[in-house]
């Protein structure tokens, strides 16, 4: 059995050499140092995942519409895109997002917000509040494929005058932003957001146009993620797809004997882009203790054949693959995270 992981945000930039200081990751360090290593091209997460199905690393991952589908609805054939609700901070010269599930939001929060939206937008636009992070927008027309968005993740902590929609039509979604943010403003779940001390939902990030595709195919035989775009293209190549366990003994105990298997870690991105860097450090120490440590001592017992990282987003889309044979190579004595970024 081959086993996969994808850890976007695991190796910052050089200069955030200071937030692994005295970091014990001990299993990590050895893959990286005895895995056979290749890098190409950096890429998001999403158009790693677009590639990996679609086989386009170019192509805009249809957010939207895989979100739809992977969380249980009918996405038909409208055009859909992703509007997660997001808070916008006013600094002395930009309006940096802070995406919800940073800050927290309720489901029947997400609701009320969403039902005033449909109302504001009846007969235009139509809001689903799949869960209270992650919302969608329809529009049967016009079509949504020149339109070009950056992430949630690419955005999250800058400034998004930089960063609005482009292409074919994109004025129209602008204005819909400033229409969106003038409808939250000082609704009564954010009045109430307020008087707790929590950041109101006072606009929404759209991104990830397009309709859902025919189909698709991907090299793994399952995928294991919590990201909706990850299983939205599993469902669509008819591949088994379960949310993430606890550990990644739990993860093994139901996995084949064969094959290649994908798990999708994707917990460090928001703090880094947050400069949260005490909670991306310690989420750093729980993927060694429950994911890298338990999948290298499965390795040397020969429980899989083959242990693969992929970090799609560093300044170059790295890899690091292992084979039980790899872990012999004392040579390749192990370095600190940080000599690896």
């Amino acid at each position: 059995m081959h086993c996969e992981l994808s850890v976007p945000g695991l190796l910052p930039p050089p200069e955030a050499a200071a937030i692994l200081a005295e970091l014990q990751l001990p299993a990590l360090e050895l893959l990286l140092a005895r895995g056979r290593q290749t890098s190409d091209t950096a890429m998001t997460l999403e158009a790693w995942l677009a590639e990996s199905f679609d086989g386009d690393p170019d192509a805009e991952a249809p957010a939207g519409a895989l979100t739809v589908a992977a969380l249980g609805s009918q996405a038909g054939e409208a055009g859909w895109l992703r509007a997660d609700p997001v808070h916008l901070k006013l600094g002395r010269n930009q309006m940096a997002l802070v995406p919800a599930a940073a800050f927290g939001a309720q489901q029947a929060e997400a609701e009320a917000l969403v039902e005033t939206l449909n109302r504001h937008f009846t007969g235009e636009l139509s809001f689903l509040a799949l869960q209270a992070e992650r919302w969608c927008v329809r529009i049967d027309a016009p079509p949504l494929e020149a339109l070009h968005t950056l992430t949630l993740a690419a955005v999250t902590g800058k400034d998004i005058h930089r960063s609005l929609p482009t292409g074919a039509g994109a004025q129209r979604w602008h204005k819909v932003l400033n229409e969106i943010q003038m409808a939250l403003h000082e609704h009564p779940v954010n009045e109430a957001r307020e008087a707790r001390g929590d950041p109101p939902i006072n606009s929404v990030w759209l991104w990830g146009a397009g309709r859902l595709p025919a189909g698709g195919s991907a090299h793994w035989q399952s995928v294991t993620a919590d990201d909706p775009l990850a299983c939205g293209y599993a469902q669509l190549a008819g591949l088994r797809h379960r949310p993430l366990p606890a550990n990644a003994g739990a993860w093994l105990d139901r996995l084949p004997e064969d094959g290649r298997q994908l798990a999708l870690l994707d917990t460090l991105r928001m703090p880094f882009a947050l400069g949260d860097f005490e909670t991306w450090r310690a989420r750093v120490v729980e993927l060694e203790e429950r994911w890298c440590a338990p999948l290298m001592a499965a390795l040397k017992s020969g429980r899989i054949g083959m242990l693969t990282l992929c970090v799609p987003d560093a300044r170059e889309l790295r890899s690091f693959e292992a084979t039980r044979n790899d872990l012999r190579h004392f040579w390749r004595r192990p370095r600190p995270l940080s000599a690896h970024l």
